[in-house]
């Protein structure tokens, strides 16, 4: 099936101050819809166009750089938009959710600092995950566009730690950006919605 580029799930101003209009009209409009335009190509050019976009990713890792690239970049951030919304993040998470942390991440305070810190340290570009592996939740970073379904997981809330989603806003302090996206921008019941379909 042909990737489409989503709508954003709020407006353009919805995530000031923590992410601004700018960042999400180049980070949405161009990045994104790059993935989009690259992705359908080359899925086309390798014979793939017809498989799920879940598919499309698990069959070009490691096969077809060019067309994982950006299939999986197209992946996250279908996912990426929906992880935020205003008034987002905090630590009141929906009770299955809250046990989950507590039990798996040693709770939300841990799960704080061990997600900020696998986003500042992935060198270079790539992302930092929540993800489901095994019935149990785990915390992990990926370079570039790779992400868990890769490796056997289902991820349930990512971060974008490419520079264009947070260079406008916060230059180069990575840091205070994964800050402000647990502290103000996690959509929960996105994140909740991801664990109960994993862990079916």
């Amino acid at each position: 099936m042909a990737f489409e580029l989503p709508e954003l799930p709020y407006d353009y101003e919805a995530l000031q101050p923590f992410m601004s209009k700018e960042t999400l009209e180049f980070h949405h409009d161009k990045h994104h819809k790059a993935y989009v335009d690259n992705g359908n190509k080359l899925a086309a050019e390798a014979g793939l166009s017809d498989l799920s976009l879940e598919d499309v990713v698990k069959k070009s890792f490691g096969t077809n750089a060019g067309l994982f690239n950006n299939a999986a970049q197209h992946y996250n951030h279908v996912h990426f938009w929906k992880w935020m919304k205003k008034g987002g993040g905090g630590n009141k998470l929906p009770s299955k959710l809250e046990a989950a942390i507590n039990s798996d991440l040693g709770g939300y305070d841990k799960f704080k600092a061990d997600f900020v810190a696998a986003g500042t340290t992935q060198f270079g570009s790539g992302w930092a995950w929540v993800s489901v592996k095994n019935g149990k939740l785990e915390i992990s970073k990926t370079p570039n566009g790779e992400n868990p379904l890769v490796h056997g997981a289902t991820p349930i809330l990512g971060v974008d730690v490419w520079e264009h989603s947070y260079y406008i806003d916060y230059r180069n302090a990575r840091p205070k950006y994964l800050e402000a996206f647990v502290d103000s921008l996690i959509n929960w019941d996105y994140v909740l919605e991801r664990y109960e379909a994993a862990a079916k």
